[in-house]
């Protein structure tokens, strides 16, 4: 069952919050309201797979620890069906569950307990920086720009991505940085470069967000993820996308 609370807002915002402990959910549904966006709240895995089907979401707060089906596998199957910024919660300060959560396709995490106003900053941080990724939440046609290397083909003004004519699907994030990298084809990257350009923010122990993000990106665009043909790592460095030309018919 859904519950529902809402507040006119001049860019109203739909943000599902997925808790199962009642009293946390509240109150999280009571912050994301005092902030002029809509609040709607599930309370297991599978109702919010159906929630975010319906609803269609700017944001979702997921907890991992959840019956019926727990957040990771829920956020896997949020995200596949259709882009959406994933913020996590989890009990422990676990590295461990942190890289499982972005490796399930989501783009934050914060650990309980945290404070009420840190966890409103991330939102807001997270709906800005998706607006900013070129208008996927917003009413507009952003100019049409086209960037290839080889046969991957990502079209900013459609926000696709084909790899040799096939699409490929991906997370907002993923592509964020699929498109920062292969706008500067040719060009290497740090690590904390790659952060604040997608991210929009100062890098802060970023290694294992960012290793997290380019590995899935390399499982979707690549025939064979272990020896790359686009993204490469530079040894010490970073990353690059390679620059290569078209393939040539006849």
């Amino acid at each position: 069952m859904l519950n529902t609370t809402a507040r006119q807002n001049t860019t109203p915002r739909t943000v599902l919050v997925v808790e199962d402990e009642p009293t946390l959910a509240t109150a999280i549904a009571q912050r994301i309201t005092a902030e002029g966006w809509t609040a709607r709240v599930a309370g297991d895995g599978a109702s919010a797979v159906q929630a975010a089907s319906q609803l269609r979401p700017d944001l979702v707060i997921m907890d991992i620890m959840l019956p019926v089906m727990d957040g990771l596998e829920a956020t896997k199957r949020i995200v596949a069906e259709r882009p959406v910024p994933v913020l996590i919660l989890t009990a422990r300060d676990d590295e461990a569950d942190k890289v499982i959560g972005l490796g399930a396709g989501a783009d934050d995490y914060m650990t309980k307990p945290f404070q009420p106003a840190e966890l409103i900053a991330r939102v807001k941080s997270q709906l800005r920086r998706y607006t900013s990724l070129g208008g996927m939440y917003q009413n507009q046609t952003p100019a049409a720009t086209v960037y290839q290397t080889g046969e991957l083909i990502v079209d900013d003004a459609s926000k696709t991505v084909t790899v040799d004519g096939e699409p490929v699907s991906l997370t907002p994030r993923e592509y964020g940085i699929l498109c920062f990298l292969t706008q500067h084809a040719g060009q290497v990257f740090s690590i904390s470069q790659i952060y604040e350009a997608v991210w929009q923010e100062p890098a802060y122990n970023s290694e294992n967000t960012v290793a997290v993000h380019i590995r899935r990106i390399r499982e979707k665009i690549e025939i064979n993820p272990k020896e790359p043909k686009y993204l490469k790592v530079v040894w010490g460095i970073g990353y690059k996308m390679e620059k290569l030309p078209p393939k040539q018919l006849g």
